[in-house]
């Protein structure tokens, strides 16, 4: 039989809304570079939604450039919040549609890259994307 509670399943919060929309992955189309794992959360009260995206690009020179400048943008709007979970390196081939994901951040620690991977297999699905916590 239908009911009425379910439609409070169905309903989405401006944060989830929002969430939904954000790319999980977004990083340079070649070369090597740093990359952060961000935990972006909703503000809202009672909504305990959360996504993790990868972010990487070569003009960074550290880590926390990229963070500071990802999590300002999200948290603009006042409804998310952002959290580096970690960090690590990306080398990206994309004449060998290969990406590769290794190393750490001295300021955030290491990233899941198992994480990271499944992040990037998704946006580049006819690639290989490996992973290993060797290097830096």
């Amino acid at each position: 039989m239908w009911s009425l509670r379910g439609l409070d399943m169905c309903t989405q919060t401006k944060a989830a809304a929002l969430m939904a929309n954000i790319p999980r992955a977004d990083i340079d189309p070649s070369g090597v570079f740093k990359y952060v794992l961000i935990r972006v959360h909703s503000r809202e009260e009672g909504d305990d939604s959360e996504i993790d995206i990868v972010r990487g690009y070569g003009w960074a020179e550290y880590h926390a450039d990229i963070y500071d400048k990802v999590s300002e943008e999200l948290e603009k709007g006042g409804r998310l919040d952002c959290e580096c979970i970690g960090g690590g390196r990306i080398k990206h081939d994309p004449q060998a549609k290969k990406i590769h994901v290794y190393g750490y951040s001295m300021g955030f620690g290491r990233a899941n890259h198992a994480v990271t991977t499944e992040k990037l297999k998704d946006r580049y699905p006819d690639y290989e994307v490996t992973w290993d916590n060797e290097g830096y």
